[in-house]
């Protein structure tokens, strides 16, 4: 770069030295001391710049410098303010204070793994009593007819409104498989869905592969007629765990992937740690939010929940409101506050009673759903009906 300034400065002298010559009617060595004097000056001025810029700049380092070392001084003395603090110290008594409130501690801990010991010891008995109980009675509808339901397709969704408080303004809408009989009547979940991991795979991959086209449909129903809402569908292991049904949904999703940030897969929470991270990361991928449902604890790290991309919680209304100890150790007011920091909402699920609705007030509970609001119906986006007459059916 210097180089080139240097070039310029040569250009100029010999430009002036030119026009001396053949402007000013110079002789041929006037010009040219007129052209060496001139890049001289140019030369000189451009080495006095350099230099009082190189003298500022050395002069800052040192500057800087200084105030380092000073810095380094003061830490010095801080810390050896600090260590003659402590060579003060009289440490000998303290420690025996310590030693014996460790010798206190190992009595507590041992009279505790005793008396640990003595209660699974009196339930012994009793878990063998139930090891010899007979096996829980399956779904009532038998699976062939589920099956053969699925196939004439009777089976239907039905949405129960999850709304905020106090204002009971619809929030989004858990759908509920239902199946329909010739008479016109329905059955609910718990009387036809099999469990996962048995025989009835095959039909519960099914329901719930058609419960996401159902719930795409229903958001983008809801976007042309400029309203938003979020959609919850239910999977299990059953589909997740496959690899062939998890494909099929989630080609769903992506074909749809405008409407998939309102589109929450409700997972159940009994199932939730033994499912892969590479099954959630793909879920989360295509842009749907996870919900974590029937939430046995609150006592969780929300941060590393939010990192796997839940957004909701729902957890039961009536063992928050009676029980709150046995869920989290906040006190019940703070820990939906405490929740939404990391960008996590708690529902409470179930609410039966107004006066349930009034305690959950109280807590600052903000998203609730149950028989109290509004039991599950029909898709009332489809019937191009207000947002204030489903609000007015959500609080029937």
């Amino acid at each position: 770069m210097s180089g080139l300034v240097y070039l310029f400065i040569a250009l100029c002298g010999v430009a002036l030295g030119a026009a001396a010559y053949f402007g000013l009617a110079f002789s041929l060595i006037e010009a040219g001391l007129l052209a060496l004097i001139a890049a001289l000056a140019g030369v000189v001025v451009l080495e006095r710049t350099l230099r009082h810029r190189a003298e500022s700049r050395l002069e800052k380092g040192i500057s800087e410098l200084s105030r380092l070392l000073s810095t380094d001084a003061q830490a010095g003395q801080i810390l050896s303010q600090r260590i003659n603090a402590l060579a003060d110290l009289d440490l000998g008594t303290r420690l025996d204070v310590v030693e014996a409130d460790v010798s206190v501690l190992g009595t507590v801990i041992r009279q505790v793994a005793e008396a640990v010991s003595d209660l699974e010891a009196g339930r012994s008995a009793p878990a063998e009593a139930t090891a010899e109980a007979p096996a829980p009675v399956g779904p009532a509808v038998p699976l062939a007819t589920v099956e053969k339901a699925l196939d004439e397709g009777r089976l239907v969704h039905h949405l129960q409104p999850i709304v905020t408080l106090p204002q009971r303004k619809t929030h989004g809408h858990a759908l509920v498989p239902r199946l329909a009989t010739a008479s016109g009547e329905f059955f609910d979940p718990p009387d036809f869905l099999p469990a996962p991991g048995g025989a009835g795979d095959r039909a519960l991959r099914r329901i719930e592969r058609l419960g996401v086209e159902e719930a795409v449909g229903l958001v983008r129903r809801a976007r042309v007629m400029g309203r938003s809402t979020r959609a919850f569908v239910a999977l299990s292991a059953a589909s997740l765990g496959d690899g062939d049904s998890l494909d099929r949904i989630l080609s769903v999703i992506a074909a749809h992937r405008a409407v998939a940030s309102d589109l929450m897969v409700a997972l159940d929470d009994a199932g939730w740690a033994g499912l892969a991270t590479e099954v959630l990361g793909r879920l989360t991928g295509e842009g749907v939010g996870l919900a974590l449902w029937n939430a046995k604890t609150l006592r969780r790290d929300f941060a590393a929940l939010a990192g796997r991309g839940v957004r909701y919680i729902g957890v039961d209304a009536g063992r928050f409101l009676t029980e709150p100890e046995t869920l989290t150790d906040f006190h019940s007011a703070d820990v939906t506050d405490y929740a939404r920091r990391f960008g996590i909402q708690i529902v409470m699920t179930g609410v039966a009673t107004e006066a349930q609705i009034l305690s959950l007030l109280d807590d600052r509970a903000g998203l609730a759903q149950g028989p109290a609001i509004a039991m599950p119906g029909p898709d009332r986006t489809a019937l191009g009906e207000p947002e204030d007459q489903m609000q007015r059916a959500a609080t029937r």
